[in-house]
């Protein structure tokens, strides 16, 4: 029969290592051709809500699934997060229902881990500065992921409202053991900073091109609709640009969009995707001066290895309420 995961089960079997290097695969699978996914389709609901629709089947391992994901972005003054999922797994050869798993925290874990990928492949090999602009449930993923892949000994987080940065410093220093301060204002936080996450709700660039300095990298997450972007034209324009896919990227990343329209630069400008470095069919930085910016909307492959992978762990550990549609 079928099993119900909840976000307790998968929390319980998804470590963020062993997520980083499933995401490496998936990534790689997906750039080799070897996975069927299309563009997501995104309804808007109003002008408040959005439902994205996101397929995707893998033959290596074998899976096929769905995830439904709502993004409310007023949800907080309800008191429930602003993003919210449910992924559907089938069995690859026979499309059969095998489970059904809260996509919540999935969707949070996944997006961090994809960035931690880009971050082992992309930064300087002596980074250890960390500037998180955002203080939601994305910055706390991405310091979670991001300090497996690197040394940290300096991270500094902006968010606009003083209460919640602060807060997220007090918690993350003690989740992690590690020097977490809150800064006044974003250019403070970028400034000089090794790695960048960018994981805002802003429409409209949040940091300017002279922030960033020469060497870093950025992890930009925010940003997921045509007419929007948190980096400005300039930068994009300077950096070495990687994508998750580049389908994906021309149909959605205002912050490829919207300079493309503008004429800064063309399609041509995206280096490559992250599936192709970690394949060895793209080169990565060429050399430490280099700026370099992965540009994160997610996959839904991406979704359902991670899903997969929770389902199998958790069977073998007894996790999960086994239920049954057809009586």
């Amino acid at each position: 029969m079928p099993l119900l995961l909840t976000e307790r089960d998968i929390r319980e079997v998804l470590p963020m290592p062993d997520l980083i290097t499933a995401m490496a695969r998936a990534l790689a699978e997906f750039s080799a051709g070897r996975v069927v996914q299309p563009v997501r389709a995104v309804l808007s609901i109003g002008d408040h809500g959005l439902l994205a629709v996101m397929p995707a089947a893998i033959n290596a391992p074998p899976n096929v699934g769905t995830k439904l994901v709502t993004v409310y972005p007023h949800n907080h003054d309800r008191g429930l997060p602003s993003h919210l999922a449910t992924i559907i797994l089938m069995d690859h050869a026979t499309g059969a229902l095998t489970a059904i798993l809260d996509g919540r925290y999935i969707t949070e874990a996944r997006t961090a881990a994809v960035s931690a990928v880009s971050v082992d492949r992309l930064a300087r090999k002596d980074a250890t500065t960390l500037a998180i602009v955002g203080s939601g449930v994305q910055a706390h993923s991405h310091l979670e992921a991001i300090r497996h892949v690197r040394s940290l000994t300096d991270v500094r987080v902006w968010s606009p409202t003083a209460a919640h940065r602060e807060t997220f410093a007090r918690d993350a220093s003690r989740a992690t053991g590690l020097a977490v301060r809150a800064v006044a204002d974003a250019s403070a936080a970028v400034r000089d900073a090794d790695i960048v996450v960018l994981a805002t709700g802003s429409r409209v660039p949040v940091i300017a091109d002279g922030d960033i300095r020469a060497g870093a990298h950025i992890c930009a997450v925010g940003a997921c609709r045509p007419a929007e972007r948190e980096m400005p034209t300039a930068l994009v324009a300077r950096a070495r640009v990687f994508v998750d896919s580049r389908a994906g990227a021309l149909a959605e990343a205002g912050e490829l969009l919207l300079p493309i329209a503008e004429g800064a630069f063309d399609a041509s400008h995206i280096a490559g995707e992250l599936g192709e470095l970690v394949n060895g069919r793209v080169a990565g930085r060429g050399s430490d001066k280099d700026v370099t910016i992965f540009k994160s909307l997610g996959m839904a492959v991406e979704d359902v290895v991670a899903a997969s992978l929770a389902l199998d762990r958790a069977i073998a550990r007894g996790l999960g309420t086994a239920f049954d549609l057809s009586s």
